[in-house]
């Protein structure tokens, strides 16, 4: 479960939220009478399990009962009264836990069949029957709620660096929620006010019904590997590719068992190679087909996996103006009341040296900025090269600089003695043509030194997968995004900018107001025309979270 003090800490539930529950509790108690067994019989079951329940050692029909403070709170405030004497109020929460797996959640987290078996012999029930009963509804509303609320996995532990907030309030909020499906039975209301209320989540929804309902279908022919197959070729393949490209509507013509690679089925492929980030010129070749034959069933455990990471952020993502960084797609977004109205190209850190994945506030740009070059390029880099006798320094145009700014000759140094814990220098780039950072730099403080900024080399925005960089975010187009970030038309425009960069003095301006950026890894998208869009998991992160998120909720201590 989500590490949370609504869990984890015996006081995590204000005593205003549990005056609203008992509040609640107490509207229920005149339905106890329908409850199997007398009224105190059942009570005295309840206050026994919610005993063993504080001692963390309650398990209903082999169900550990995980939330061990909250529903331990709720019920010893009632004074022990039962919360689902109300049949149709059961069955209402069994509904909507059979409908979570529409979330890509698994309903067996929330004690799917315990339930439904109890369900159906709770007539007979006796007192202590009733009573684990009660708990275990009790448990598997709290545990839904929350993780739709803000996700299943707690991300920290997939993400050390991860840093957005959880939806506000979370604690007390799932507590309210709790109370009015208590009170109203509501259920199926508390689970969609959960939800992410945003279009992109109930986008991956839809994915996710549509992929599931390909993958029970069988699927999707695979194509033969062979030669790349090019438009107007003749191929044995063409009817396969064409059978796989109809499976997910991009071609939309009639079947046929032609071989010739005609213009229909070359601008299918194209749309196939849109949604996939790959360049689309039609060519089937090993790219492509690797792609091709990716399964139904991947693409539904990569849906699952982005609507968990989209109850993460989804959130925190409101109708204010913010800058998305698309790390698994190579792109940046300007979001205004959630909709892109800029986007650009962009280059992102390599396997070994990821982007990550956090949120901060852009604060100010740079025109013309110096390069320093950072603790991890110094040791990794320009250090072992320098050892070895590469003067890789002058290739790059570097000055070593002491503590008092002043520049050394590198020739006096002894760089063998020298690695990234002792090198006493800095090791700067002076603004130029051929700078790292290129002419434009826009800054947002954070302790991983990234940032997004213009480049010398702009060739590589034209490669399909644009994983280049040593963690920073290179921009394709930085002075669009420099002028839409100052927004200030009047001093700082295209032409102002131009004029500035033109000077080729360091000039930093600061935002009149900061403006959030958000860094994303997110592998399935839709693009402007609603199309579905898969991106490459460069960095492995879709198998981690998957395996995350296919566990059992584990106990809360």
């Amino acid at each position: 479960m989500h590490a949370t003090r609504l869990f984890r800490s015996p006081v995590s539930v204000s005593r205003r939220v549990v005056g609203g529950v008992l509040l609640a509790l107490s509207l229920l108690a005149a339905d106890a009478s329908l409850a199997a067994g007398d009224g105190p019989s059942l009570r005295e079951a309840l206050q026994e399990r919610v005993a063993l329940l504080r001692e963390g050692r309650l398990a209903v029909g082999g169900q550990p009962i995980l939330s061990r403070n909250v529903l331990p709170a709720l019920y010893e405030g009632g004074g022990f009264e039962p919360c689902w004497t109300d049949r149709e109020r059961l069955r209402a929460l069994v509904a909507a836990i059979d409908g979570i797996a529409a979330d890509g959640l698994d309903p067996a987290d929330y004690h799917a069949a315990e339930l439904h078996r109890r369900l159906e012999t709770r007539g007979a029930a006796t007192a202590a029957d009733s009573a684990d009963l009660d708990l275990l509804a009790s448990d598997a509303l709290v545990l839904a709620i929350y993780h739709l609320r803000a996700g299943k996995v707690d991300p920290k532990t997939i993400i050390p660096e991860w840093n957005f907030n959880p939806r506000p309030q979370t604690d007390e909020a799932v507590a309210a929620s709790v109370r009015r499906a208590l009170s109203t039975g509501r259920v199926a209301e508390e689970f969609d006010a959960a939800r992410p209320d945003h279009w992109m989540y109930g986008r991956g929804r839809e994915l996710l019904a549509a992929y599931r309902a390909m993958a029970a279908a069988g699927g999707w022919p695979s194509v033969p590997a062979g030669p790349s197959l090019k438009p107007g070729a003749t191929d044995a393949r063409v009817p396969a590719l064409r059978a796989r490209l109809a499976a997910e509507g991009d071609y939309r013509g009639p079947a046929s068992e032609a071989t010739v690679y005609d213009e229909p089925l070359v601008a299918a492929a194209k749309s196939f190679q849109e949604r996939h980030l790959l360049e689309p010129d039609g060519v089937i070749g090993p790219a492509a087909l690797k792609e091709l034959n990716v399964s139904a069933e991947r693409r539904v455990s990569q849906i699952r996996v982005n609507l968990e990471r989209a109850r993460w952020v989804l959130h925190e993502i409101g109708n204010e103006d913010h800058v998305l960084v698309d790390i698994a797609g190579y792109g940046v977004r300007y979001m205004h009341d959630r909709k892109p109205v800029w986007q650009s190209r962009a280059i992102v850190g390599q396997p070994f040296r990821q982007t990550p994945a956090f949120r901060a506030e852009i604060q100010f740009v740079v025109f013309n900025p110096t390069w320093t070059v950072p603790p991890t390029i110094l040791a990794n880099d320009i250090l072992p090269q320098m050892r070895a006798g590469k003067n890789v320094l002058a290739k790059k145009h570097l000055k070593v600089i002491d503590n008092q700014g002043r520049v050394i000759d590198p020739a006096s140094l002894h760089w063998a003695n020298y690695t990234g814990r002792n090198f006493p220098y800095q090791l700067r780039q002076d603004p130029g043509d051929d700078n790292a950072l290129g002419r434009v730099k826009i800054m947002f403080p954070n302790p991983h030194l990234v940032y997004l900024h213009d480049t010398p080399s702009k060739s590589l925005f034209d490669k399909d997968l644009r994983h280049f960089s040593s963690g920073c975010i290179r921009v394709e187009k930085p002075r669009e995004l420099a002028e839409i970030v100052l927004a200030d038309p009047d001093n700082w425009n295209k032409a102002t900018i131009d004029a500035t960069i033109d000077k080729g003095e360091t000039r930093t301006v600061n935002l009149k107001k900061r403006i959030p950026v958000l860094l994303i890894y997110w592998t399935v998208d839709q693009d402007a025309a609603g199309r579905a869009m898969f991106k490459p998991d460069v960095y492995g992160q879709d198998a981690v979270l998957k395996a995350a998120l296919d566990k059992r909720a584990p106990v809360a201590r």
